[in-house]
């Protein structure tokens, strides 16, 4: 079994597969750039940059790995027709995902404001019309899976396994078999429905069982508000971890035959009745 380095970061578990043992120095490294990505993007700081937006309208620099997050996002928007929306952080904190973790909802449901209506992005600052609330969730963890492995391979490291809890990036060795990835069933973690088959690239999940309360979860639809709830789960392949972790969000508010005209993805969803979808290229197979 290859070695392991395990370690918490924005507010989940992480696990990192190498060849060999990481050196302390490359790990030190890893969590620092975890903690600059945090203290950038985190609503639950109030030592944020996304902190700062949600108090005073302006331009805003944003961090140097930005566009790549920012461009994605604004295809998203397009694709889904604003369904994904970074700016629902506001909508998150009024249903009770807030900084505190009340998970009491605080008010009626609110509007989440349109990207085109609320802020501007040239490529680098961010110009804000109105406070606003930036929630990244829908693909930050996954961007930041992307840039612990750019970290390795700046390192040297080109073969490795980084597990996000359940958003995988997979580098293999060269000649190594495919990673199977369970797809975790969404009401029973001890079971599956499905295994997907990786022989490089990303596999990212979205569930509304995790982070769920009672009456709401953490997946809206930015047209409405409100939380998704004729989809259960999601898992996109894609590439990166970026667009994956994206694209499993987009699966439970968009139609997967136009997210395929845009996106080089594989992809499988369950829905509310238990349904389960998947992409004609699907590579793995489910067992409902």
């Amino acid at each position: 079994m290859p070695p392991h380095s395990r370690f918490d970061a924005i507010g989940t578990h992480w696990q990192i597969d190498t060849p060999d043992a990481l050196a302390a120095p490359v790990l030190e490294s890893v969590l620092a750039l975890c903690e600059r990505f945090d203290r950038s993007w985190s609503r639950f700081r109030t030592d944020s940059l996304v902190h700062r937006m949600s108090v005073e309208p302006g331009s805003y620099v944003l961090p140097p790995e930005a566009p790549a997050l920012m461009d994605l996002y604004r295809d998203l928007y397009e694709t889904t027709d604003g369904a994904v929306n970074p700016l629902v952080g506001h909508a998150l904190e009024q249903l009770g995902y807030d900084r505190s973790y009340s998970l009491r909802p605080t008010g009626a449901v609110i509007t989440v404001p349109r990207w085109e209506d609320a802020v501007s992005w040239d490529g680098r600052t961010l110009h804000t019309r109105r406070p606003v609330v930036l929630d990244i969730g829908a693909a930050g963890k996954g961007y930041l899976a992307d840039l612990v492995g750019d970290e390795l391979r700046r390192n040297g490291i080109v073969a490795f396994t980084v597990d996000a809890s359940g958003d995988i990036l997979h580098a293999p060795a060269p000649g190594a078999p495919s990673l199977r990835v369970a797809l975790e069933h969404p009401s029973d973690p001890s079971k599956a429905i499905g295994v997907a088959r990786l022989p490089g690239g990303a596999i990212c999940a979205s569930a509304s069982n995790r982070r769920a309360w009672p009456g709401a979860h953490h997946i809206l639809d930015a047209l409405s508000g409100r939380p998704v709830d004729d989809v259960v789960a999601a898992w996109a392949i894609a590439p990166t971890a970026l667009v994956a972790d994206g694209l499993a969000t987009a699966l439970f508010v968009a139609d997967p035959a136009r997210l395929e005209e845009r996106f080089e993805m594989q992809w499988v969803r369950m829905l509310s009745r238990g349904r389960i979808e998947t992409s004609a290229g699907f590579d793995g197979e489910v067992f409902a």
